[in-house]
């Protein structure tokens, strides 16, 4: 419902231009959405109480919003951080609403950043499970 919200408010009332099919932008947002519950899942497994938790995102969230392309471009960034990003999923994200936003078709680029984060979202579920406590009776 979020996703459909921002991008019905997105594409009419702030008139974003899209080069690419709507459908592929939805994918790419619920794909994220999903992503950034993932992580969130996955943080929250470390922590021990709820407070504990909120103070683990900015460590998930910090390096990736710095680092995923959307304030400097990558190509401009350290050598070093431009490979930091490289194992990000949120560069992943942002390269794909990118790609979205200027190419009108569907390249082997957006298919592999749309596969980067179903299977970094997939991944993180799965750690999050793995590493939850058990409780036995």
């Amino acid at each position: 419902v979020q996703v459909g919200v921002v991008l019905g408010i997105s594409l009419t009332w702030l008139g974003l231009d899209l080069a690419g099919a709507v459908w592929s932008l939805v994918l790419v947002a619920v794909l994220s959405a999903l992503l950034g519950m993932a992580l969130g899942l996955f943080a929250s497994a470390f922590a021990r109480t709820e407070f504990q938790a909120v103070q683990f995102m900015p460590a998930f969230v910090l390096p990736q919003a710095l680092l995923c392309g959307l304030i400097m471009p990558r190509d401009q960034m350290a050598s070093w951080l431009e490979a930091v990003s490289d194992v990000l999923p949120l560069t992943y994200a942002v390269d794909a609403m990118q790609r979205v936003s200027r190419e009108p078709d569907v390249g082997g680029d957006l298919v592999r950043d749309i596969v980067i984060i179903a299977v970094c979202a997939v991944l993180a579920l799965l750690l999050a499970a793995a590493t939850l406590r058990r409780r036995t009776p």
